[in-house]
């Protein structure tokens, strides 16, 4: 009697358990009929498939691409409505400075949902010295959320963090290909410099760029939780990300071939809203 009075007791905590709202996992929004991406030439596709060129049909967002598999097919097959309606804001070399615009022209083709990954043409300036100042990076994002918000206030934003520059340094540091196309191309010279060099203020340079980005990827998760529920940070998903050599282009070392986009795809969707 005592074990079956005890059973029935379990049963009820457990009930109460499941449907406790502290412990239930929010259903996601209903899947976008349109959608817009903001960046730069990472959005773009720059160097996935052609020679110092936009590729932005492989891009991890907007791009249609099926080996890519971005943002727009995967919200495709679950709301076919998204069909012809995704639409690649971005700019290749574009920094913060220029999301307010990019957000606006967003606005005005009605996105439903709004990826953002900008931040690395802010650290990856000619010096160190060049690097966007955290502050003034809020103020851009600031900005351009404030347009999204008020122009299509039911739209979904989606935040991801900005790529951990310092790795692209170490698993290319080694490639005299890469260090080729770094100096000849005075690519990301704020990480990119020097790039044998144990020398401490080498060291301490590098350092101090990734924390830079540390510092606006902080920004973001900030920002997007000023926004409220209709906005996503991937959690650093993609800064923490162990990118490898084989995904970058050949091209420049820099970008991400059309696996890296791929692989930025699949990470990004995985720690976005879940469509």
């Amino acid at each position: 009697m005592k074990l079956t009075r005890h059973l029935a007791v379990l049963a009820i905590a457990a009930t109460v358990a499941v449907a406790s709202p502290s412990t239930a996992v929010a259903a996601p929004p209903p899947p976008p009929g349109s959608m817009a991406s903001l960046g730069d030439s990472i959005t773009r596709g720059f160097n996935a498939c052609g020679w110092y060129s936009d590729c932005a049909d492989k891009s991890w967002s907007t791009g249609a691409d099926a080996t890519v598999n971005g943002h727009y097919p995967r919200i495709r097959a679950v709301n076919p409505a998204i069909t012809g309606k995704n639409y690649n804001d971005a700019v290749s070399g574009a920094a913060s400075a220029d999301l307010p615009g990019q957000a606006a022209t967003a606005v005005s083709q009605g996105a439903g949902y709004v990826t953002i990954l900008m931040g690395a043409n802010d650290a990856c300036a000619s010096s160190e010295a060049g690097m966007t100042p955290t502050a003034t990076y809020r103020a851009n994002l600031d900005a351009a959320l404030a347009k999204i918000k008020s122009g299509t206030p039911g739209a979904y934003v989606y935040l991801v963090s900005v790529p951990d520059l310092k790795r692209l340094w170490q698993i290319g540091k080694d490639s005299g290909s890469a260090r080729f196309f770094w100096s000849v191309g005075g690519i990301c010279q704020s990480m990119l410099a020097n790039p044998t060099s144990t020398a401490a203020a080498d060291v301490a340079r590098r350092d101090r760029v990734r924390q830079r980005v540390v510092d606006y990827n902080a920004q973001l998760a900030q920002a997007c939780a000023a926004y409220g529920s209709q906005c996503r940070f991937d959690g650093n998903a993609v800064f923490n990300y162990p990118f490898q050599f084989s995904q970058v282009s050949t091209w420049d070392y820099f970008h991400p071939n059309a696996e890296g986009q791929r692989i930025l795809a699949q990470v990004t969707y995985a720690a976005g809203f879940g469509w």
